[in-house]
This record gives C-alpha cells, structure tokens and sequence, in this order.
C-alpha cells in the first residue's frame, strides 16, 4: 500500500475481518494486523495451507460460508492495493499521537529471528478476542491437563487429539463442541462436567426463543454426545488431577447451588488429558494503557465501554468482538462492521451498506447481546470454587505461589486484593503477568467483586534485540 493507511485494525479474528471488509468497501485504506500466521483468528483456526488438505477440519467448523466471504473480500482489497496484511506480527505497545495512533510491533515471521517496527493511522480498532478463563485446582499444572479451547486449537489447527480418554469440566456451552469434536475424532470422552445446571436457562427464557439457531446448535451437539455415549453431568465439577509424569485420573464430584463440593459424591476416572474452562476473559492489554473506561459484565469480566457504534471513551478508538464482552463469532462479526461503519462516518466516507442492512446489524447486535448476557448469568462462576484448594495447591505457576501463600498474605499481611498479593507473594509477576492467575488470586483475596486487569505497557514478550534495532 503506497499511500498512508486510514485504519489499523489489531487482531483478525471475526471481529477484525468484518471491520477491515466493511471499512475496504467504504473506500479506506486499512492495515490489518495479527499474531498469527494466518486470518481468522481462534473460531476459524485451520491447519497450515499446505497442510489442509491432508487435515481435513471443515467439519469442525461453524459460518465458513461467511468466512470464506470475508476472505475474498480481504483478498479483493490487497489486489486493489488498499489492504496491507501483516500477519505474525505481534503488537506490543499502542500509545496515542497528535495526528492519531501508533502501535509497536514485532515481526516473528521468520522466528526466532524477530524485527521490530512501527504503524500509524488515525484511527485505531482494536479486535483482540479472548483467551481461556482457568480456575486452579489440585493437579491444575500436570501435563495433560489444557484449557478446553487448547484442545480445540490442537484439533482445528492440526487434527491432532491431546489424548484417547479426556475428561472435560468447567462451565458454559463451549464444553459440547470440544466435546462433540474430540468424539468424532474417536476419543473416548469419559465425562462432560457442567458445574451449572441446564434449568438455569429457564430463568432466561427471552433470549433463548429470539436465537433459535444458537439453541438448535446447542441441542445438535447434545445429540451428537448422546449418540456416542458421552455422559453429560450438570451440576459437577473437575475438583482435583492425578498423576506423576502427566495426569492419570481426575476427581470429580457433585456441587451444591454455591458451588461447593457435596460430601460423599466424589469420584475417581481414570484419564490421560483434561480440558477445563471457566469461560473466557477478554483480551484488555492495548485498550487499558490508551486509558478506556472499563466497565463489569455480567460473567464477571470487566470489559471496555462502547457506544451504540463500538466507540470507545477514546477519540478515534474502536473495539469490537470479545474485548466488549464474550458472545461469540457472530455478536463479534456484527460489531465488528458495526465498529467500521463509525469509522467511515468519523472518516467522512460514505457508509458500506444501505440504511436497512445496517439497521439490521445493529438489532443482530442487540439480540446476540441479550443473549450473551443471559448465557454469563446461566453459567457464572461458583461463588464457593476456592474450597476445591488445599493450602499446597499452586495459583500462580509462572511464579508457583500456593493457595496458601496467598491466604496467608490475606490474613497476616492485610492484602485485599490481587495487587498487593503481587507485592507480597510474587504472584502474577511472572511469564503470563498476571493474565491466568489474576482472577483467581482476586477472588481469594476481595472475593466476587469485579476484578479489573492490570496496565501492562508491554503487551507481549519483546527481545531486547528487537527493540535495540527501532529507530531512536
């Protein structure tokens, strides 16, 4: 792209190559940029293009059709030369200019070799999704034991099974089509453990009947699970792993409405991989230090602000997708054009698509929202999760802070929330800074209250070398 780019979009997930279509059919010039090595970000995970006819993972699919759309539409605006594509780079810093904004980038294409660099824009859009939500539990840092959308990206991204008797735990529908995945792929999945309970869905009733087709897939994977025999058990949690060189069994057991183990209900089963997921937490890292409001969900997360057009509290700065709150690839898409329309219209283009078509992204948005809202409040965190801990159990693994450290550092040092445990025990200091274990250290310490992310001016680790090859 010769000419000076109008938008730099972070993160080409659902979210992202919607925005970067909507904004390339108003005319603008966009650069497009994401970690990894190719478009569509965690929900459309292939395997390398070389390798995709070998592995087939269509199946494991859902919207390709609009995928494979997006794609072309992309593809039209590199050939028109108004799309730059950076892919496998990784954004580090976003930081505000007089004229617009700058993000900070390193070039891992030819890894370990990295390079270092800058983009500029006036406007900015930020579509960094989410990753997995993880609650610790004895046995949480075993080998064996993954987030329940690692096990997914190992399927979509390289057909490849993390074991042949897997157990699965936590919360919230995207336990089925793992579940429903690994299956297909001949794994014996021993247990799905949903530590809600599927009544909890009748206290929500509304958004549920306005999104038929979400619940029509939900109830396609529960007959796919029963099909093959998959015990479904609501209302039981994954409480502790077993094992030495890497995890051979797992206890589960029956929860109470707290979320609390029922006496005498637990049990021994015998697997070699575990998936766990509580959720997911969106993605803050470049949207805290440019100083948006964060606002709490209703999972528990807090989230950036928008308007009705994915404005953030920032001039000239956007979010869509997951950063907003989770709902999934198709609320993500739907913001996602909705988020490139208001750029268009800050721009001073003409908009994308007709008055009628944009008035029906934004009640698709609204409708995908009311369900999101009611999908956190069926499937929320038990409040009573920390009495899974023993004293000896780790939180923190990049710095191997115990449940108990942490404890003591409530009672004895005063700590009341995840910071001052950071002083005081190291916990969060480590490789992931915070990103897996600072939930759960703030819910040890301050409880349910809403838990608002740490301001990390380096987004993501950066070698010293590629910082020393930037222009001073």
């Amino acid at each position: 792209m010769s000419e000076p780019a109008d938008l730099l979009v972070v993160g080409a997930g659902p979210a992202g190559m919607a925005a970067a279509a909507t904004a390339l059919a108003g005319g603008l010039r966009v650069v497009l940029v994401d970690s990894g090595a190719a478009v569509g970000g965690q929900y459309w995970r292939h395997p390398p293009a070389h390798a995709r006819a070998a592995i087939p993972t269509d199946d494991l699919h859902h919207g390709l059709r609009g995928y494979r759309a997006l794609c072309e539409a992309l593809s039209a605006g590199r050939a028109a030369g108004r799309l730059e594509l950076r892919l496998a780079h990784h954004v580090w810093s976003a930081v505000r200019e007089d004229d617009g904004f700058a993000i900070h980038v390193v070039d891992r294409r030819r890894a370990p070799q990295e390079t270092a660099g800058v983009l500029r824009a006036p406007k900015l859009l930020v579509a960094t999704g989410a990753y997995d939500r993880q609650l610790p539990f004895p046995g949480w840092d075993l080998p064996g034991v993954l987030t329940v959308g690692g096990l997914q990206a190992l399927l979509k991204g390289g057909g490849v099974a993390a074991g042949s008797r897997v157990a699965l735990g936590g919360t919230g529908p995207f336990l089925l089509p793992v579940a429903a995945a690994l299956a297909s792929r001949g794994v014996e999945v021993v247990a799905v453990c949903e530590a809600a309970h599927p009544s909890a869905w009748l206290r929500h009733p509304g958004p549920l009947l306005r999104n038929p087709r979400t619940w029509a897939e939900g109830a396609g994977y529960a007959t796919a699970l029963a099909r093959r025999r998959v015990r479904f058990r609501p209302r039981t949690a994954i409480t502790g792993a077993e094992g030495g060189d890497r995890v051979t069994a797992v206890r589960i057991a029956s929860l109470r409405p707290d979320g609390s183990p029922r006496p005498g209900t637990e049990r021994h089963v015998e697997v070699d991989a575990v998936g766990v997921g509580w959720g997911f937490a969106p993605q803050l890292d470049l949207l805290v230090p440019l100083g948006c409001a964060l606002t709490d969900s209703a999972d528990g997360n807090a989230v950036v602000v928008v308007g009705g057009g994915q404005r953030t509290t920032v001039p000239g700065l956007y979010a869509a997708g997951e950063t907003c709150g989770v709902g999934g690839a198709a609320l993500a898409v739907g913001e996602g054009r909705l988020a490139a329309e208001s750029v268009l219209a800050d721009s001073g283009a003409a908009p994308a698509p007709g008055p009628k078509r944009l008035a029906g992204v934004r009640s698709a948005v609204a409708r995908h929202r009311a369900f999101a809202r009611a999908l956190a409040l069926a499937h929320p965190i038990p409040p009573a999760w920390s009495s899974w801990l023993t004293d000896e159990t780790v939180v923190c693994r990049c710095e191997e802070v115990t449940a108990g450290a942490i404890r003591t550092a409530r009672a004895e040092g005063g700590a009341d929330d995840h910071r001052q445990v950071k002083q005081l025990t190291r916990a969060g200091m480590g490789w992931c800074q915070g990103r897996m274990c600072g939930p759960a250290v703030h819910c040890l310490t301050a409880g349910q209250r809403g838990y608002e992310p740490a301001e990390r001016l380096v987004a993501t680790p950066v070698t010293l070398g590629a910082l020393a090859d930037l222009d001073p």
